[in-house]
């Protein structure tokens, strides 16, 4: 549904996009993670055929942004971040608008709009102006126009961006039942977003992909970055922290506190979950230590965003 290689995006010597690369099939809701100036935006904008790139090609549902401009349009539904509403229209005169603009015939006029209407929740505003109702609401609105014409690929960019907890949280459950049976790309900047709506994630940095995968899977790929809490019982904590420091198997220890009664409480970073965990059971035996507990932590995405994005090569 969405395919895009070797992209490249340059504003005169500044590349906001650089050899970016995707592929993106029917209904996965895809999150292109990044913080602000990681060129999200830009992406959004070549693969909706607002923008061409530099360099590159891409292709929406079968149309190369080149070659067939007007049907990459067709194809897409397009949210950017300020939704493009005309606020002296009540909801129900601006959808009619859209369905103008959409060229959808009045023998199906009144059966889209009632779709939308149904699927955005948008029953107890459609006669209210745009400008007297809620944000959250506006979303919706903007949302029901992206999917009016019903396109197979739906392009959101920051689709929750500046509204309240209770309307972030309708408006990701909306984007997930609209997802079932589209392609969505949305781009946030929000962590969460990410875990609670998107199949895979892109991970953007200076233009370029970070990581890419399932966010279990950009864990797996992240070296160095297993985890452990334990807590141990040891009778010397200095000669303790010095040997563990030592130990091939951990990379960093990064909390070693040490209580009254013994025992120490300890976070670390370590090479590998399993032969590390191994390496940690033979050290303890070896000097003199007692394994009271030995958790395994996961790494948030938050962890991998930050690491990534400040420090991280992409790729």
């Amino acid at each position: 549904m969405i395919q895009a290689e070797g992209i490249e995006k340059k504003y005169g010597t500044f590349k906001a996009v650089d050899d970016v690369s995707m592929s993106i099939g029917r209904g996965e809701i895809v999150g292109l993670l990044g913080p602000n100036g990681a060129g999200k935006t830009t992406i959004m904008k070549i693969l909706t055929g607002y923008h061409l790139p530099t360099k590159g090609t891409a292709v929406i549902n079968s149309h190369d942004v080149y070659r067939e401009p007007l049907k990459v349009k067709e194809s897409i539904g397009y949210l950017p971040e300020m939704a493009p509403l005309y606020t002296d229209l009540t909801v129900l005169e601006y959808l009619s608008f859209i369905c103008d603009v959409r060229k959808i015939g009045k023998d199906k006029r009144k059966e889209s709009i009632d779709r939308v209407i149904s699927e955005c929740g948008l029953e107890q505003v459609i006669n209210r102006p745009i400008d007297k109702i809620s944000k959250g609401y506006k979303q919706r609105t903007g949302l029901a126009q992206a999917i009016i014409h019903s396109p197979e690929i739906l392009v959101l960019d920051e689709p929750t961006s500046g509204l309240d907890p209770n309307q972030i949280i309708e408006i990701r459950k909306l984007i997930q039942k609209i997802g079932k049976d589209k392609t969505i790309i949305l781009s946030t900047h929000i962590l969460q977003e990410v875990e609670a709506v998107c199949n895979r994630v892109l991970i953007l940095n200076q233009g370029k992909i970070a990581a890419r995968g399932t966010t279990e899977e950009i864990r797996r790929e992240m070296k160095g970055d297993f985890r452990f809490s334990l807590e141990l019982k040891s009778d010397a904590p200095d000669k303790t922290r010095g040997s563990l420091e030592k130990l091939d198997a951990v990379n960093k220890i990064m909390l070693f506190e040490p209580s009254q009664k013994g025992n120490i409480d300890i976070r670390l970073s370590v090479k590998d979950e399993i032969s590390s965990g191994e390496a940690l059971f033979d050290w303890a035996v070896k000097n003199n230590c007692k394994i009271l507990s030995m958790i395994p932590e996961k790494v948030s995405l938050e962890d991998i965003f930050i690491k990534l994005t400040t420090q991280g090569e992409a790729k």
